[in-house]
Parts: C-alpha cells; structure tokens; sequence
C-alpha cells in the first residue's frame, strides 16, 4: 500500500507556520489594537489623514511606472532570445541572473553613483548640451524609476524567456505565409503567447517596487515618500507600532488585489484557451 506524502511535507508545513503565518497574523491583531482593545482606529487615522492617501497612491503608481518600464524593455529582450540560437540564449539568461546574485543594496548604491552629479548621465546629458551645469537625478522620481526598472528587469525577463523557450516559431511561420505582416504578427501570435509570461512578471515586478524600502529611501530620498518609509517612521521614530501595522496591512492587501486580479486574469485567458 502505497503511503502518503503528508511526512515528507509536514517540515515544509511547519516552516510556513512558523516564519509566515506567525508573522502575519501578529501584525493582523497590532493592527486592530488600541488602548482599550480590538478597534478600527489605527485604519481610520491612516485614511483620516490626506497626506497618507498621497502616499499611497504614489507607491501604487510607482509599481506601475515601473512595470511599464521593465515591460517596454523585456518585451525586446524576450524577442531577441526568442529569434536568437542556442548559444545565446545561454548569454540572455546568464546576463538576466547576473544582477540577481548581487545584493540590492549594491545595485542601489551602484545607482547612487550613477545618478549623481559626477555621475555618467550627468556627464552624458554635459557633453550633449543638454544641461548647463552637472545634474543630479537623485531625490527624484524620475531617477528612482530607472533605479527600480533596472533592478526588477530580470523579474519580467525570467518569465518570458521560460515561456518563449517551449513556443513553437511554426505560428509566426505560418502567419507570415498567410500575408500578415511584421507588426501583425506581434500584436496577433507572438503577444498572446507571451501574455502568461508578461502576467507573472507584472506580479513579481509590482510586488517588489512597492515593497522596496532601501532603493525608495536611498534614492528617493527625503522628498519622495512611499510606505515602506511610512511604516519605518511609525515604527523607529514614533513608536506607533499599531498603525504602522495597519500600514502594513493596507499595502499587503491594496497589493494583493492587484496581485489576485493579475491571477484572475491569467486563469480566465487559460480557461478561454482550453475552450
């Protein structure tokens, strides 16, 4: 008789209690918790307030500048890979994980020097002209996007290229001898079968540049803030650690709706496709 798995997963089990739901559950009840016992307050404190709705959005629009980007970038790559022969395919995804075995703290302070002053763009935008004086784009949110674009690229590229590596050119192929042209050909076969690839990427890059604290502080800086900095401030200098949960809670689930209409997304195109 063959036996169940449920051994072999139990420890894996007890890691997610553990390190997972643990967590989150604590930081569900600090959010619900006031002087006198369970209340709405630290939420209604938070949307109470307009400069903490700003904050919000400006964190939501932040993840979505930045999906547009490393889309508008990936898409390219993931067509190269996709016409290119075996061996460099082996170089895209070597260069695609390069970045992701280093720290994110180096890449943001690599940026730190990239968009500073004596920076290269600052150098760059001196000797076309373009600028009268050495420019810095550091504290900006324009900067900051080129910081996050970089870093979360691979995010989107991984995806299309583990999708790509499995389609057949014979769609194309055979789009291109029934008369559709170059443009067609993308907007017809090649984005639609990209599309699965594009949804998980959207959801990792999105996740991401809504939750990273280090590249939002040390290059947005002082001027450009967005939860993660909220819920820091809560926690270090005010001490307020029920409303930085509640924070918390509103970025986890404002994000996950995105994250779950994302998924609804993918599932209803895969059952469409079976039909």
């Amino acid at each position: 008789m063959r036996s169940s798995g449920f051994p072999y997963l139990l420890p894996m089990l007890l890691l997610s209690v553990v390190f997972f739901a643990t967590p989150l559950g604590l930081l569900l009840a600090f959010s619900f918790a006031g002087p006198t016992g369970v209340t709405l307050d630290n939420f209604a404190e938070f949307f109470g307030d307009p400069f903490n709705f700003k904050v919000l959005t400006n964190t939501m629009r932040l993840g979505f500048e930045t999906v547009i980007g490393t889309t508008l970038l990936g898409i390219p790559i993931g067509l190269f890979y996709w016409h290119s022969g075996r061996r460099m395919r082996q170089v895209v995804v070597f260069l695609s994980l390069i970045p992701m075995l280093t720290s994110n703290v180096v890449r943001t302070f690599a940026w730190i020097v990239i968009l500073s002053r004596q920076g290269p763009i600052s150098q760059a935008l001196l000797g076309l002209g373009l600028t009268g004086a050495p420019t810095s784009l550091l504290s900006t949110e324009f900067g900051l996007l080129l910081a996050m674009v970089q870093i979360d690229l691979p995010l989107i590229i991984l995806p299309l290229v583990a999708i790509l590596a499995r389609t057949s050119r014979q769609l194309p192929e055979a789009a291109e001898v029934a008369g559709a042209g170059h443009w067609r050909i993308l907007v017809t076969v090649l984005l639609p079968m990209m599309l699965p690839g594009l949804l998980a990427g959207w959801i990792l890059v999105f996740a991401s540049t809504s939750a990273s604290y280090v590249t939002q502080a040390a290059i947005g800086g002082a001027r450009n803030v967005y939860v993660p900095q909220l819920i820091t401030r809560q926690v270090g200098v005010l001490f307020n650690w029920p409303l930085a949960s509640a924070i918390a809670m509103v970025l986890l689930l404002s994000t996950g709706a995105l994250l779950m209409a994302l998924a609804l997304i993918s599932r209803h195109r895969r059952l469409v496709g079976h039909a």
